[in-house]
């Protein structure tokens, strides 16, 4: 038996080399085919009906690892659709918002923690608020170390980030350059 994945390609490259005059699969097309599974826009839509949009105000998360997941949707969402802008600069926000969420729920011990997206000319900003006045901090990290990257992350893909402290906790954000059109 083939792996749906591999004859999924292979029927989208023209068959399966070896295979000829055996049924291949073919794709599937239509809204039948993709009726059950929710596109990437439709969850993104439903985080924002639920958590509201976080170019508008700040959105309250619940402190889960699945949370990063959400937080990724709606940067993305407000990044392509809000924004309009490029797709790779959306890639680098979403991976940026992911990693400052996963330090939130990782190691503050909060409930909950905001989620704000803001844009001037030239810039835009991730940041995430949380209870916790401790600090994040940019570590060295070896070849083999398979946690502690995520600040290092942040540091090389936007122009400048940092740590706002508040009088209950701390904003942590990240801001990148934006060519405007």
């Amino acid at each position: 038996m083939v792996p749906p994945r591999m004859a999924f390609l292979a029927a989208m490259m023209g068959g399966m080399a070896g295979l000829e005059g055996m049924e291949q699969p073919q794709p599937r097309s239509g809204t039948a085919a993709v009726r059950g599974v929710p596109t990437a826009e439709d969850r993104a839509l439903k985080a924002l009906d639920l958590f509201g949009n976080p170019a508008a105000e700040e959105v309250r998360l619940p402190s889960r690892p699945e949370s990063a997941g959400t937080a990724r949707r709606l940067a993305e969402f407000v990044v392509v659709h809000d924004w309009g802008l490029g797709l790779q600069l959306a890639e680098h926000t979403v991976l940026l918002v992911s990693e400052l969420v996963g330090n939130a729920v990782r190691h503050t011990g909060a409930r909950t923690f905001g989620l704000r997206m803001l844009r001037r000319r030239g810039w835009i900003r991730g940041e995430v608020r949380d209870p916790s006045r401790g600090l994040p901090c940019l570590m060295p990290v070896g070849e083999l170390d398979t946690s502690g990257r995520g600040l290092t992350l942040v540091d090389q893909l936007s122009q400048r980030w940092g740590v706002d402290l508040l009088p209950c906790g701390k904003t942590t954000w990240f801001e990148m350059r934006v060519a405007e059109s």
